[in-house]
């Protein structure tokens, strides 16, 4: 074969495999499926683990959507989940889906998805301005908030002392329920809230040591407490079981657990607003896939809320958000 022939051959075959690596940057290793990194805000409550199981299985209905799984162990840890996004911008996934555990700690680093071309799904809790990105798939969490308000007044017969316990600073989601109660509450005058600038941090032992406080101050004059996320939910019941207050305060969380079902049934909880975890792993994959298809999704997609209690739990619709799939089960 001539010797210029070969050049030309060699110049093709370079070429080619140069374009074979760049579209293949952020295809899964060269399997011709879209990547789609999904970092939540922790991976250590249940609650995450079906929102793991509604993105696989999106994944899987779509057949060309690998999901990567990453993200903090614990809620609290912005600096870690912003390294997560960092690196999933370096593998050059297709897609993010986000759901930021601070509401102003993760907007740079989604605008820099933006900007390398990698866009980005918002999922569970919401951004502070300036943050470009798809679509926000969520539970109406003021809504939520205020089902908490109106299931606390119908426990508490629409009077009252009862007290809020706050997550922690910067989470948007649990900062809309804990305004949807404020403002649900307000609506009864005959109910006053002696607490709701205490926060319970991110598990149930922190929110168990600061309502075991809160118990001693306004115990004895106390109809109800709400919680506002699963660990904060959980460390209240254990308070209000060690000191006796759960026969005397009406007590409603959000999200649930086996726990707090258990309390329901017993009477020690008088409801649980729900969220539908599975759905929202779910859309927030299905509506990543939509964008790169081209279409454009709503700004806001959301998944819905309810309110479960002794009287409807066992009602299959309940049941189902009552105790969602969870991934690897």
């Amino acid at each position: 074969m001539p010797r210029r022939t070969l050049l030309l051959l060699s110049i093709l075959l370079l070429v080619g495999c140069n374009t074979a690596k760049e579209q293949g940057s952020g295809s899964g290793a060269g399997s011709g499926k879209l990547r789609f990194a999904v970092v939540p805000k922790g991976t250590s409550h249940e609650f995450w683990k079906s929102v793991h199981f509604g993105a696989e299985k999106a994944a899987q209905e779509l057949g060309n959507v690998e999901v990567v799984w990453k993200g903090p162990i614990k809620e609290s840890d912005t600096a870690s989940q912003v390294e997560v996004v960092k690196n999933m911008i370096t593998q050059q996934v297709d897609g993010i889906c986000l759901a930021p555990n601070h509401s102003q700690g993760l907007v740079d680093v989604v605008n820099e998805a933006d900007d390398e071309g990698i866009p980005v799904v918002i999922f569970d809790s919401g951004l502070g301005e300036g943050a470009g990105y798809v679509s926000y798939v969520a539970t109406d969490n003021y809504q939520g908030g205020k089902l908490a308000a109106k299931q606390m007044a119908y426990a508490i017969g629409e009077k009252g002392n009862v007290i809020l316990l706050r997550y922690r600073a910067g989470s948007e989601s649990t900062e809309q329920r804990e305004q949807g109660f404020l403002d649900g509450i307000s609506e009864y005058p005959d109910i006053t809230v002696v607490s709701s600038d205490q926060y319970g941090e991110e598990n149930a032992s922190s929110a168990k040591a600061k309502v075991e406080q809160l118990l001693q101050v306004h115990g004895q004059s106390l109809n109800g407490i709400f919680a506002v996320c699963e660990p904060n939910a959980n460390g209240t019941l254990e308070a209000l079981r060690n000191t006796g207050h759960d026969k005397t305060v009406k007590f409603i969380a959000f999200d649930p657990s086996d726990s707090l079902i258990d309390a329901m049934k017993d009477g020690s909880c008088s409801g649980i607003v729900l969220q539908d975890p599975v759905q929202m792993g779910y859309m927030a994959v299905k509506t990543m896939a939509a964008h790169l298809k081209g279409e454009a999704p709503e700004k806001f997609i959301s998944t819905g809320e309810y309110v479960a209690t002794a009287e409807n739990m066992e009602e299959e619709r309940y049941q189902t958000l009552l105790k969602p799939k969870l991934f690897g089960e």
